[in-house]
């Protein structure tokens, strides 16, 4: 596709790039995060939630002093409350450039990965590297009940809230599905993911959420956004007293992303990686 939002013109998502061959912090192309979230009706400084963007890199590797190259996984916490995000080729590009870079240690990879990237999203980015046999790497299954196997019809592939619906119960419940899918904004690619949504509130109707969540099956937008898309509209719609959306999506060039948003108060279960991440 030829057009793309403002604020990506210079964004190398969806243009050939030549992949560095040494470390360059300059790589990283940091993308204000109120650009999407106003159209929700989301406030600069009154976020409705807490939470954070949790990305794995599989593919990171460095030489060391020797000259002998190191293989790891590093996973990043970057905090909801931060002004800006990261696009993702720009991140794949910056940590491909460590692959011809000597470093002295594993400690002095983390702090260039902890400054760097906490410089791009303007707060501190959490920054934790593993050994790629680490057992803290071992995949697990989305805690909750699956409402995939619902046999509904569907015809509508857009977000519509209008699909959403609550009982009269008060319930507290984690329902979770495989069938998220959203699409890049910029280059159309699919996005593929899980999402788990954990609440104390009216009942959802779960046909209707499950038809909700294939809505996005078309949408174009960040992963990050089209959580804070669902955390909106169920509260919205439903009222919980608490709430937790977290997406698990499948990893793409090396990389995958898991945002979660939340009301104060609740966490998602850590640490979890599923079997397509």
């Amino acid at each position: 596709m030829n057009d793309r939002p403002d604020s990506l013109v210079d964004a190398p998502l969806g243009r050939e790039s030549a992949y560095p061959e040494q470390y360059d912090a300059g790589l990283l192309y940091p993308i204000e995060r109120a650009v999407n979230r106003a159209p929700l009706g989301i406030e600069e400084g009154a976020l409705p939630f807490v939470g954070e963007d949790e990305w794995h890199a599989f593919e990171l590797s460095w030489l060391n002093a020797r000259g002998k190259p190191i293989v790891a996984v590093a996973r990043f916490r970057l905090p909801a409350t931060s002004p800006r995000l990261i696009e993702s080729k720009s991140w794949k590009l910056y940590l491909n450039g460590f692959n011809q870079s000597r470093f002295d240690s594993t400690e002095q990879v983390t702090r260039a990965l902890e400054h760097d990237l906490s410089e791009a999203a303007g707060a501190p980015v959490g920054v934790e590297v593993f050994g790629v046999d680490d057992p803290a790497l071992t995949p697990r299954a989305l805690p909750g009940e699956s409402i995939d196997d619902l046999d509904v019809e569907i015809s509508d592939y857009t977000p519509s809230a209008e699909h959403l619906a609550v009982g009269e119960a008060i319930v507290e419940e984690t329902l979770h599905s495989h069938l998220l899918k959203s699409n890049c904004p910029v280059t159309g690619q699919p996005d593929w993911g899980s999402v788990m949504i954990r609440y104390r509130g009216p009942k959802l109707d779960r046909e209707g959420l499950l038809r909700y969540l294939v809505g996005y099956r078309q949408h174009q937008d960040f992963h990050e956004h089209c959580v804070e898309h669902i955390f909106t509209d169920l509260m919205a719609k439903a009222g919980p007293e608490r709430l937790l959306v977290l997406a698990r999506y499948v990893r793409r060039g090396g990389l995958d992303i898991s945002p979660w948003r939340a009301t104060p108060g609740e966490r998602p279960p850590s640490p979890l990686r599923l079997a397509r991440q």
